[in-house]
């Protein structure tokens, strides 16, 4: 019952910026820790942002700086905006929670992000 999908991948130069979305339904948002993964080809899937209901954010160090992750309780929605992107970037971008009432984990369908050289 709980679903999350993802929005506003795409390609983009480097240098260039982005915004996610991750829009959740069938659990009760304010409450769960949200967070963005992602994973690129021939790599295993890493964090890259965290946000507790608390607002306590958590960033990889390869991404400080230069992403942030916010949420919208009115709106059931994560966001990452990332900023400054490289080459290295590039992944499949995956919204996940960890839903409060179950204590289970739950995914996203993922969503591209190609950023060019």
């Amino acid at each position: 019952q709980v679903q999350l999908v993802e929005s506003g991948g795409g390609l983009v130069q480097a240098g260039g910026s982005l915004r996610l979305s991750c829009a959740s339904s069938g659990t009760i948002f304010n409450i769960n820790v949200m967070a963005w993964y992602r994973q690129a080809p021939g790599k295993q899937r890493e964090l890259v942002a965290r946000i507790h209901s608390s607002g306590l954010t958590n960033y990889a160090d390869s991404v400080k700086g230069r992403f942030t992750i916010s949420r919208d309780n009115a709106k059931n929605t994560v966001y990452l905006q990332m900023n400054s992107l490289k080459p290295e970037d590039t992944a499949v971008y995956y919204c996940n929670t960890l839903e409060f009432t179950t204590s289970k984990y739950f995914w996203g369908q993922g969503t591209q992000v190609t950023v060019s050289s």
